[in-house]
């Protein structure tokens, strides 16, 4: 039987850690303005999994390049085995709090790298079938 996949949840760097919060990382390039590193309480920050700076902004937040997004991310983490496999290793079996500043949680870089994660931990295989 396939074993059971860790809970991978999202949360925006403005709001507080919780307790059931498990391993929290923070998934962006940039650190999130007016937040302290004490306030972020964070196991990690692995900026290799963010978006490139060139896509961020190539993106800029449009919801109507979502799709599109997801797509060129998709690759760039294809692309970058070792930075996935450190965060797939982070998450282990435990709760992992992916932690981003971006406004739109349904349309950040932390939704598109939610939904990879769960097709690898599911499959273990990259998105692109390599």
């Amino acid at each position: 039987m396939s074993p059971t996949l860790p809970r991978i949840a999202i949360k925006r760097a403005y709001e507080p850690p919780a307790d059931g919060d498990g391993c929290r990382i923070l998934i962006d390039r940039i650190w999130p303005r007016g937040v302290s590193k004490a306030d972020l309480r964070l196991d990690a920050w692995l900026k290799d999994v963010a978006p490139s700076t060139e896509l961020r902004k190539w993106f800029g937040h449009d919801p109507a390049k979502w799709t599109a997004f997801k797509e060129r991310y998709f690759a760039e983490l294809d692309a970058r085995p070792e930075a996935v496999e450190t965060l797939l290793a982070a998450c282990g079996a435990q709760a992992v709090t992916l932690v981003f500043a971006a406004k739109d949680a349904d349309h950040s870089n932390a939704a598109a790298l939610r939904e990879y994660l769960g097709g690898r931990l599911a499959g273990g295989e990259s998105q692109s079938g390599s």
